[in-house]
């Protein structure tokens, strides 16, 4: 039987297909419009960034902060607390605001009032820029609060809380108590900073004033309106 010669193996290119102009354009103005949007979130972040990095960053020699920063940061939870009223307060929509949050049992020993009254005193020594900072109280178990109470804290946002969900987002200094500290979250909604218990006011402040220096570029007083 006769064999059928070795042939050389052969393949066939077939051309990729060529897009017309009108494909090549929008391709083009595709690509485009991304950078723009990549662009505009990079300028629409950059006041933001800037100001961190001067924070944490650029320190002057010798400075330091009295309160602790947090690392990692931690946002804000997706729990919810109960106002006076009784209504469902969303933990979330306390953001776009600098907050001084205490955290104490309803019933509020001396050591809570003494709290209370430094925050409120902390806020009140920023002058025109106090409202920037909104002073938060988390309040802890099902005790109803007395009338001087509720007048003294009618400028706080008071919250009742469940004291586990508090105590997962956040925490003392190694051997205090939850409720020895007071603590600052930053407008984007993460909690950033602790005050030492027995607080000192003034270095407190002068913390206080520095964040709020660093972020008068893109943090205004009050929320976007829904």
């Amino acid at each position: 039987m006769a064999q059928t010669p070795d042939e050389p193996l052969t393949l066939t290119v077939h051309s990729l297909p060529q897009l017309d102009q009108a494909s090549a354009d929008a391709a083009a103005s595709t690509r485009k419009g991304r950078w723009k949007m990549l662009g505009l979130m990079l300028v629409c972040a950059a006041p933001v960034i800037a100001s961190y990095f001067m924070y944490y960053v650029v320190r002057p020699e010798g400075r330091q902060n009295y309160g602790e920063l947090i690392d990692p940061q931690r946002p804000l939870p997706t729990w919810t607390g109960t106002d006076a009223q009784g209504r469902a307060v969303p933990m979330s929509s306390l953001k776009d605001q600098w907050l001084l949050v205490s955290v104490a049992d309803s019933a509020c020993n001396d050591a809570c009032v003494e709290h209370l009254y430094l925050q409120r005193q902390l806020r009140e020594t920023l002058g025109r820029e106090k409202d920037r900072l909104d002073w938060v109280w988390l309040r802890t178990g099902d005790a109803a609060l007395p009338e001087p109470l509720q007048k003294a804290t009618a400028p706080a946002v008071v919250l009742q809380v469940d004291p586990q969900a508090v105590a997962g987002w956040l925490q003392p200094a190694p051997g205090q108590k939850i409720e020895d500290h007071l603590y600052v979250v930053d407008p984007l909604g993460n909690w950033m900073m602790r005050f030492p218990a027995k607080l000192d006011p003034k270095q407190a402040k002068r913390d206080l004033d520095r964040l709020l220096r660093a972020s008068s570029s893109w943090d205004k007083e009050g929320r976007p309106a829904n």
